[in-house]
């Protein structure tokens, strides 16, 4: 089964924060900030992308929040103020979510 996911990173070195941004986007994610993705993934496919990132970061200086949502959780999100990054994410992106 599906979950929705959020994966929002904070990563010193531009080669790594690079490909951290490129695996989530192989795994069917969507930019919605510069620093955080949003998309469905099966269960095994969230563990997979978490131990990708896992290896891809400095543990010691780096962060990545991997935050799984059932669907009736999601629809409790509150986006305030600014919201997404509009030069990423456009009304039909959000209609896959919201």
């Amino acid at each position: 089964m599906a979950v929705l996911v959020w994966i929002i990173y904070d990563i010193s070195d531009d080669k790594m924060r690079g490909k951290v941004s490129k695996a989530c986007k192989r795994y069917g994610l969507e930019r919605v900030q510069k620093s955080a993705f949003l998309g469905r993934l099966e269960a095994s496919r969230f563990d997979e992308l978490t131990e990708k990132c896992r290896s891809l970061i400095d543990e010691e200086v780096d962060s990545v929040y991997l935050f799984p949502f059932c669907q009736e959780d999601f629809k409790r999100v509150q986006v305030l103020g600014q919201g997404f990054d509009r030069k990423l994410v456009n009304d039909e992106l959000l209609a896959k979510f919201f």
